[in-house]
């Protein structure tokens, strides 16, 4: 299963959701959820986000008890 960050990034970065998804050109609803776990992103959409908030797709999404740090 795959697991997401999103929400505990934005937390930790104290970033508001529209900061995101408009740097990232993708709507609110997909931006929530995707941070809400109830989707998962396309990897173009994925890119945008690492990119959006300078991080790898791994950093945001990773699978179920294999958490990558780098």
């Amino acid at each position: 299963m795959v697991k997401c960050r999103l929400r505990v990034i934005l937390a930790e970065r104290n970033i508001k959701h529209g900061e995101v998804y408009k740097k990232a050109g993708i709507s609110s609803a997909t931006f929530s959820l995707l941070v809400n776990e109830k989707s998962l992103p396309t990897l173009p959409v994925a890119l945008k986000i690492a990119r959006v908030l300078d991080l790898h797709i791994e950093d945001i999404w990773y699978e179920d008890g294999k958490e990558v740090k780098h």
